[in-house]
């Protein structure tokens, strides 16, 4: 690696993070079912499929318009095991608290979660608390981890996507990473961005009874929907392309990156999920999108065009095409 140092740009999804877990965790610990690289890990109990996923959040701040990390560290892991397939049943938690951190935050925090948890139908059955010194935590981080049953005949995976499939997503994007820059910024705008964060898994169940050929789904959190593109395009060695006007994006949020000269491309979501599957299927996936509340502005954003090197192709607003490559660090740290 070119840094002898951790750089927090190894945390942001982007160039970095790839190049840490390919030159560093996957040669460690590889496995078959490490190196598929997915958001959980698939395997057989007897004749059960099953999905183990995990992940930690570290949110800055920890109360956000539209929700908090408690909410957060639910639904991102029950939206990791729906990208692959899974029907989520039981999280983990593990809270790592900084001394001095308010009991009334906590329980807000742990409520939200208790909330969020029977939204989603979970039911959080382990987990740990370690306290660490004042200033080692900035406050709270967690852990969740969980598990699910995969009732889909067909395999979910960047291995599985073909060319001919259209890239469906199921609304706007970049509303979590706005919401934490207005707050962050104190920006003073005169309506609330609200964070998408959401549970996904109700939504995939009525996208994958649509059709049995759901080639791959893929939630579009750290380095935003141009990120988790790049990645999937250059993981299957497929050349995505993606239409910039088809792409949804709120105004206010667009506004919020001319003034802050980001791209609303690369922020991030906790409610947003790509999908792949044949354009003949197309019109299920979107009927059933349509019919929820987490997919009612669904559109196609693109297609899958041909076998290449891997990579991701915008047409862009103004009539020019650009290779959009893996971001090298995140647009804002503390995201998720």
């Amino acid at each position: 690696m070119n840094s002898d140092r951790i750089l927090l740009e190894h945390g942001g999804g982007g160039l970095l993070s790839n190049e840490l877990i390919s030159r560093l965790f996957l040669p460690m610990f590889r496995n078959p079912y490490l190196e598929c690289l997915e958001d959980g890990a698939v395997f057989t109990l007897g004749q059960t499929r099953c999905c183990l996923s995990t992940d930690s959040y570290v949110v800055k701040p920890l109360f956000f318009p539209g929700g908090d990390i408690g909410s957060l560290a639910v639904h991102g892991t029950v939206n990791d095991l729906a990208m692959c397939g899974a029907r989520p049943l039981f999280l983990s938690t593990g809270f790592i608290i900084e001394e001095g951190f308010p009991i009334n935050d906590l329980e807000k925090i742990t409520r939200s979660m208790a909330e969020a948890a029977k939204r989603a139908g979970v039911q959080v059955v382990t987990g740990d608390t370690k306290v660490v010194n004042q200033g080692a935590a900035d406050g709270l981080y967690i852990n969740t981890s969980g598990i699910g049953i995969i009732d889909y005949a067909g395999p979910i995976s960047v291995k599985t996507i073909l060319p001919g499939d259209v890239v469906i997503i199921n609304g706007p994007i970049g509303n979590h990473g706005a919401a934490i820059l207005s707050r962050r910024e104190e920006l003073g705008l005169s309506s609330e961005i609200l964070s998408d964060s959401a549970p996904l898994n109700d939504l995939v169940a009525k996208i994958l009874a649509a059709t049995p050929r759901i080639h791959c789904m893929r939630d579009a959190t750290r380095g935003g929907l141009g990120a988790i593109l790049a990645e999937i395009a250059i993981q299957s060695g497929l050349e995505i392309t993606v239409d910039e006007d088809l792409i949804p994006v709120r105004d206010d949020v667009r506004g919020i990156c001319e003034i802050l000269g980001f791209d609303p491309l690369f922020l991030a979501n906790e409610g947003k999920a790509a999908i792949f599957c044949p354009a003949d299927d197309a019109g299920k996936v979107l009927a059933a999108m349509h019919d929820h509340e987490q997919g009612r502005d669904a559109v196609i954003i693109g297609s899958v065009t041909r076998k290449s090197r891997g990579r991701l192709i915008l047409n862009t607003t103004i009539g020019g095409t650009r290779e959009v490559d893996l971001p090298t660090g995140e647009l804002v740290p503390r995201i998720c």
